[in-house]
């Protein structure tokens, strides 16, 4: 909760309308090797066009024209196929990868240096108003298709996996994945870039091929303790093979997966 507050805060203390547009179109040549020219990316990103509306738009919710800023957001989830609601709060240098399907409800508060994945959605579990969509700190990353539920809190540079569904809070520097999200990493002290947004959110763990490797050791030391009460010869030698699967090298290629 802390978090949460702190962020709002240094959302609170934002420069004027201009400039942060620059910073988000800015920020795009820093997280997507894809960007060639300026024109490019004005005319042809369509989470740039997503950005730029909700801006315009949210400035109008705060002076209280609520109509011509929900028009204005109609308008943009048109063009755009992201639907960012007027009243959410979005910080600097937000960038929106791909842009299609991105759902931010009216309550969502979004830190500085956020980056979302096409198909995530940062929604609502309550039909109550009040605050009833999720808060992510700075330099959070969500993969594609995830979804973030609920007024709870993503701390921040955390890695929330494609296709994970979060409904509870996570501290900073952790990665989630799965369906319900749980929290399989924490990188708190692992070297970080220079601008500290890690886009590496490929390399997740999966919690489940741990589980059936740690279930394949235990069961050799059973079967080893086994043979040597039976006084049979131990059982054959498995190391070095996958440790998830009977496929062997067709599906694992890199040590790590061994």
């Amino acid at each position: 909760m802390s978090e949460a507050i702190t962020m709002t805060a240094s959302l609170t203390a934002t420069p004027g309308l201009w400039a942060i547009l620059k910073e988000d179109l800015a920020c795009v040549f820093q997280r997507d090797p894809a960007a060639r020219s300026t024109l490019e990316v004005l005319t042809t990103y369509p989470g740039v066009h997503a950005v730029l509306t909700h801006r315009l738009s949210h400035r109008l919710w705060q002076t209280g024209w609520r109509f011509p800023a929900r028009f204005l957001s109609f308008l943009g989830r048109t063009l755009t196929n992201v639907d960012i609601h007027p009243g959410a709060t979005i910080g600097r240098r937000f960038f929106i990868d791909h842009g299609a399907c991105v759902v931010i409800g009216e309550t969502a508060e979004v830190g500085n240096d956020v980056t979302l994945y096409h198909g995530v959605t940062l929604g609502g579990t309550s039909w109550n108003k009040g605050k009833r969509h999720p808060t992510l700190a700075d330099g959070v990353v969500v993969g594609a298709g995830a979804k973030i539920l609920g007024p709870i809190c993503i701390g921040e540079r955390v890695r929330v996996g494609a296709n994970s569904v979060v409904v509870k809070d996570v501290p900073a520097d952790r990665t989630v994945v799965g369906v319900p999200g749980r929290i399989v990493d924490t990188r708190a002290g692992s070297a970080r870039p220079e601008n500290g947004i890690s886009l590496d959110h490929n390399l997740l763990p999966d919690p489940v091929a741990k589980s059936i490797a740690c279930l394949i050791e235990r069961i050799e030391i059973l079967e080893k303790e086994l043979a040597e009460v039976r006084h049979q010869p131990p059982p054959a030698d498995h190391s070095g093979q996958c440790q998830t699967c009977s496929a062997g090298d067709l599906c694992c290629e890199h040590e790590s997966m061994h």
